[in-house]
């Protein structure tokens, strides 16, 4: 009796040859049959004018499971329309090829091998370890990529992100940060594949990484309260984390401008006798809004003094303030500070769920309990104005307020990191 479930690769790969020829059965009357000699071959046996007959489909492995299958049920349409298989069995075969080139797997194969020179060997051991893990040999890697719509991609990316798709190793809980990864590289390749004209659409491209991958709540932009931040702050120099590290949170407390703002700054953007540091147009969210000025405080400079015997003695390659210790040519990771803050508590699974990009609320938050003028700390955080009259951004605009509003609030930062409270309770304040 065949199988009902059916071969795997599991039980055709450890079949050992014995003193005779034997069938393995996969179901449907399709069989392996396994010589004397090891070798394994597909056949199916079907009946045609009253009589037994037997199809060869080919040497197992280099037709798989999958493809056999696809042959036996194209040969079983030519059995049941009055014909022998066998002398259509060369198109058949070539057809089973062909829809097996247009599937997923095989195009994402392409697509990695298309752009191996230009990554990095990090990203591309990432790219080619989890689409192949969960694409290429998962549910959507044998489908035809025309087939495959937008529930297809939506189950492999829940799988993943909540830890239902298994693949030889048992995880505990999912892992979102992937299931993103995996839709952006997913898209990818059904864009690669729509130029050629294997694929007529990209159904990747109607989900939203929101609407299928749910992250654990995290308030990315969470004002922390004075109590939260002298936490934070007098936490900071017991962290045995990198000193860089450490810098760059001091520095992003400081400066609250967005994370990738700091991470990927240069020493030329500094001018110390200025005392400015003007981050590129190009780095910020909004590149239309030209060139941003950030006031370097007495503090600043001092932590940038330091930082500049670590990282600035370096004479090759772009003069990064936070070089990745791992690759010297990159910049410090996307990942490197929320990781620091997890490891203080502040960030991750039972935490306030404190991020690097808090720094901008919380900034914000105080600065305008303190007084401030709005139109002051909004130009200083790199909010574009939505009214188009005044939409056009001068980099210099409030730039004398600004300069007493960043050492102002540097002063501020000082005195909760060093502790110092007034009689109320809150931060002496210059």
């Amino acid at each position: 009796m065949p199988a009902q479930k059916g071969l795997t690769a599991a039980v055709l790969n450890a079949a050992k040859p014995g003193d005779k020829p034997f069938k393995l059965y996969d179901r449907d009357r399709l069989y392996v049959l396994v010589s004397v000699a090891g070798s394994k071959r597909w056949a199916w046996a079907y009946r045609l004018d009253g009589k037994d007959h037997t199809l060869q489909l080919g040497r197992y492995p280099d037709v798989s499971i999958i493809d056999a299958r696809k042959a036996r049920a194209a040969a079983a349409k030519h059995v049941e329309a009055g014909q022998h298989p066998g002398e259509v069995n060369k198109e058949t075969i070539a057809a089973v090829k062909k829809e097996q080139a247009n599937s997923f797997g095989p195009i994402a194969a392409e697509w990695i091998d298309a752009n191996r020179k230009t990554w990095s060997p990090w990203y591309l051991q990432q790219v080619e370890t989890f689409l192949t893990r969960y694409a290429i040999n998962g549910d959507l890697g044998a489908m035809p990529i025309r087939a495959i719509t937008v529930p297809d991609v939506v189950r492999m990316l829940k799988g993943v992100s909540e830890g239902k798709i298994r693949t030889g190793e048992e995880r505990k809980k999912g892992s979102p940060t992937i299931a993103i990864l995996l839709r952006q590289w997913c898209s990818a390749v059904f864009r690669y594949a729509i130029l050629d004209g294997r694929a007529d659409r990209n159904p990747v491209s109607d989900l939203k990484a929101s609407d299928v991958i749910k992250r654990a709540p995290v308030k990315n932009n969470l004002a922390l309260s004075p109590a939260e931040f002298r936490k934070l702050l007098t936490a900071l120099p017991g962290y045995g984390g990198n000193r860089v590290t450490k810098i760059a949170i001091e520095l992003l407390a400081l400066f609250f401008v967005r994370t990738g703002e700091l991470r990927q700054a240069e020493w030329k953007e500094f001018d110390f006798d200025a005392r400015q540091w003007t981050v590129p147009a190009v780095r910020m969210k909004k590149k239309n809004v030209g060139d941003h000025i950030v006031p370097l405080s007495d503090q600043a400079v001092a932590l940038l003094t330091e930082l500049k015997a670590i990282t600035g003695t370096v004479k090759t390659g772009r003069d990064w303030l936070f070089r990745n210790t791992r690759r010297p040519a990159e910049c410090m990771s996307a990942t490197t500070v929320n990781r620091a803050l997890e490891g203080m508590g502040f960030n991750g699974s039972a935490s306030i769920g404190f991020s690097a990009h808090g720094f901008r609320g919380t900034a914000s938050t105080l600065l305008h309990e303190q007084g401030f003028k709005p139109e002051v700390i909004e130009v200083q955080l790199a909010h574009t104005e939505k009214n188009a009259v005044k939409k056009a951004y001068n980099k210099a605009r409030y730039l004398t307020e600004r300069v007493v509003l960043m050492q102002s609030w540097s002063d501020y930062v000082e005195a909760l990191k060093l502790d110092i409270k007034t009689d109320s309770g809150e931060p002496a304040t210059a």
